[in-house]
């Protein structure tokens, strides 16, 4: 029998997705590696794209046929390997949240004048009262959408004032004349690495959305999570381009924020603060529903007080901000680290794909395999040149 597809919780599935990508480590990449590669970054960009729809498609699918999280698939795949993968998630979200909370902090301080560290506990608050609430699901979803729409809105008024550059922006993104593999590694962890890989698969499995009757509204779901993300990046591409193009140069304290002042003044500052914010604590909220969401199939108890770890995860991650405070290099780091990820996470459900066990009668597309093969081929070679850009070899 055909579940009924709940369109509004696909939605909010995507925008989570989206949302958690779009956090102040994206903004602050895109700033930083459009600074270093100029128009050429563009092709960066349209690489991670293809890369990142690949790596979600073959993810979403996989997850919402198997109706399992992907620790307990990883676990059914070779025994141990999912708690190994909700290790490196849930550090890896947790180093985020980190970043997160500071990206929010600094968007109220430039909104109201207030600290960092103040406005870092009144986002922590936030994030928490939406799952302190009864129907938590659907305020997430809610607020995910409309955080969502708000980061793109503004970026694209940016742009517009920017007087960006486009069809050198557009040559450049088929035609590079610069190329990093550390850019394409950070920027595709930094989208779909980590715990992001899964915050939207993960959003429909809770939601009872799934089943392989309901694959053509998955793959709606994947791509548009992977297009509203790509949007924003290339908008904030495209906003720096012009800034830099006209001959501004980006502080190094704060490369993003740099980009919105130069093009639009105080105004630009004051709209730099309200999407520094709405980025941080809608991926607080990513990060720490999708994190504890690797843990929680694996006791009881960990299940029945799922809402309480989550507001934990959070409470921990602003704890720990205010004590060593903001992790300047973490939001560039933390990006390839998730990048290494990975490769690791698709493997796995790849392989998952051709067990039986698992995925029942359903057969994956022999392209869709192989495409997937090819990214975790490309992710690990990447990794391996990153690591040698790295040291310097």
């Amino acid at each position: 029998m055909k579940k009924q597809y709940n369109w509004s919780i696909l939605l909010g599935a995507a925008f989570l997705m989206a949302s958690s990508a779009i956090g102040p480590g994206f903004l602050t990449q895109t700033a930083v590696f459009t600074e270093q590669l100029g128009a050429s970054f563009g092709f960066v960009i349209l690489l991670s794209v293809i890369l990142d729809a690949i790596a979600q498609l073959n993810i979403w699918r996989i997850i919402t046929v198997a109706d399992k999280p992907a620790q307990d698939i990883a676990n059914m795949v070779f025994p141990g390997l999912g708690y190994f993968i909700s290790f490196l998630v849930f550090l890896g979200g947790m180093a985020f949240n980190i970043g997160n909370i500071a990206g929010a902090g600094l968007g109220l301080n430039v909104l109201f004048g207030v600290s960092v560290g103040q406005g870092a506990i009144m986002s922590a608050i936030i994030a928490i009262g939406i799952f302190v609430y009864k129907e938590a699901g659907k305020v997430m979803d809610v607020f995910a959408k409309t955080m969502g729409l708000l980061k793109i809105g503004l970026a694209l008024f940016i742009a517009y004032i920017s007087k960006p550059p486009l069809i050198e922006a557009a040559f450049r993104s088929v035609a590079p004349t610069h190329f990093s593999f550390t850019a394409v590694l950070t920027i595709v962890g930094g989208t779909v690495g980590g715990y992001i890989t899964f915050a939207g698969a993960h959003r429909l499995l809770d939601a009872g959305q799934t089943g392989k009757e309901n694959l053509s509204q998955t793959n709606k779901g994947a791509l548009s999570a992977i297009g509203l993300a790509s949007l924003m990046r290339i908008l904030l591409f495209i906003a720096a381009l012009g800034v830099i193009t006209a001959g501004g140069r980006l502080d190094p304290a704060n490369p993003a924020a740099s980009v919105f002042k130069l093009a639009s003044g105080q105004l630009g500052y004051k709209i730099f603060g309200l999407v520094m914010f709405a980025a941080g604590v809608s991926s607080v909220v990513g990060s720490a529903y999708t994190s504890v969401s690797f843990v929680k199939s694996f006791h009881p108890v960990i299940l029945k007080f799922n809402r309480e770890i989550i507001i934990c995860f959070i409470i921990i991650s602003c704890i720990i901000f205010e004590i060593v405070g903001k992790p300047v290099k973490t939001l560039l780091a933390v990006g390839a680290i998730n990048g290494f990820i990975l490769p690791i996470a698709l493997g796995v459900m790849l392989m998952a794909a051709y067990r039986t066990r698992i995925i029942a009668d359903y057969r994956q597309p022999v392209l869709l395999t192989i495409l997937g093969i090819i990214v975790v081929g490309t992710m690990t070679w990447m990794s391996c040149g990153a690591i040698i850009q790295m040291l310097g070899y």
